[in-house]
């Protein structure tokens, strides 16, 4: 069963980085697309970045880019989303999803809730000012 686990997340202040991981268990093959989200509360869930299988295509939000990176290490079956210039309103419970063994839409699609089929439990992201 394959299961998805998230951690790195914390309280910073306003201008300070994090960097978020995403573990895969229970899938060894290279073949999926993964993405990054985010729901605060009151507020529907966010796509933030997304990843495709060649783990060099990348696909952000407007709110994040030029911020935020999302990458991949296959071998390790880990993705990051490395933050940076953390802002208050990118406070939230952030979430890891990926899509198994299918063909990803390499597109803006990635950072859709809608692309994906497996998803983490969460990590929270607290900015303050």
């Amino acid at each position: 069963q394959v299961r998805l686990v998230e951690s790195g997340g914390g309280s910073v202040q306003a201008g300070e980085s994090l960097r978020l991981s995403c573990v895969v268990f229970g899938y060894t093959s290279s073949n999926y697309c993964m993405g990054w989200f985010r729901q605060a509360p009151g507020k529907e869930r966010e796509g933030v970045a997304g990843i495709y299988t060649d783990s060099t295509t990348t696909y952000y939000s407007d709110s994040v880019k030029g911020r935020f990176t999302i990458s991949r290490d296959s071998l390790r079956r880990t993705l990051y989303l490395q933050m940076n210039s953390l802002k208050p309103e990118d406070t939230a419970m952030y979430y890891c999803a990926a899509t198994f063994g299918t063909a990803c839409s390499k597109s803006l699609a990635l950072i859709r809730s809608s692309e994906y089929s497996s998803w983490g439990q969460g990590t929270q992201v607290t900015v303050s000012s």
